[in-house]
């Protein structure tokens, strides 16, 4: 019986903070400065978890994954299809390790 009074605890904690913003935010008018701040965190946060990644590709061989890394980011700055860009990073990698 516990069990199951921990579970639904669990399920509620992480519910209610998700399900609070969604009908709070539109009665609530945010300043410019607020909303440019609020579009640039997908981007923040995509780069923390990106970043690690591209440095521990080949942990005693770092450059190779900021060599990928810059493939893939003059790639996408070309608005190369996502795919590609992906793929042009993988190859860039298994290249530089052959």
């Amino acid at each position: 019986m516990m069990i199951w009074v921990i579970i639904i605890g669990m399920a509620l904690v992480t519910v209610i903070p998700r399900i609070i913003p969604a009908f709070i935010v539109d009665f609530i008018q945010f300043p410019d400065w607020v909303n440019k701040w609020l579009q640039a965190i997908p981007y923040a946060a995509l780069g923390a978890l990106i970043f690690p990644g591209i440095m521990t590709v080949i942990p005693d061989q770092p450059y190779i994954g900021v060599v990928a890394g810059i493939v893939a980011i003059l790639l996408a700055w070309l608005r190369i299809h996502v795919i590609f860009v992906v793929l042009s990073a993988i190859l860039t990698v298994f290249l530089l390790t052959i």
